[in-house]
């Protein structure tokens, strides 16, 4: 399973920062890829950002490339999504999620329908 950590609130202002995290057990992460999702109010899922099992570094939605900035601390069995420049439509739920191995595509995040394991979600919230 993955759990989302308490932060203390996503509430922040637009053009600052915020980190959101999970912790992964039941599973290796050696062996899935990490996939960040987030739903905005009215609007459908979407692809954040992703990462491993084997690539070390990010894949990113456009919205969000250059602003945020995916990470794994396999020893912790930690996931975290660091948010810079935050804008208000960024808002919304933002879900850790994890594929298998045997269904990632090279150069893509995995889709909902290969996810096996998926955090609550944690609101954010970026508004003045």
């Amino acid at each position: 399973q993955l759990q989302d950590v308490e932060s203390g609130g996503g509430l922040v202002q637009p053009g600052g920062s915020l980190s959101v995290s999970c912790v992964a057990s039941g599973f290796t992460l050696d062996y899935y890829q990490i996939i960040w999702f987030r739903q905005a109010p009215g609007k459908e899922r979407e692809e954040v950002a992703c990462m491993g099992p084997t690539a070390d570094t990010g894949v990113y939605a456009d919205s969000v490339k250059g602003r945020f900035t995916i990470s794994e601390d396999r020893s912790k069995r930690t996931v975290s999504l660091q948010m810079n420049g935050l804008k208000p439509e960024d808002t919304g739920v933002y879900y850790c999620a994890a594929a298998p191995d045997y269904k990632v595509v090279e150069g893509r995040c995995s889709p909902p329908d290969d996810i096996d394991f998926w955090g609550r979600g944690t609101p954010v919230t970026v508004s003045s």
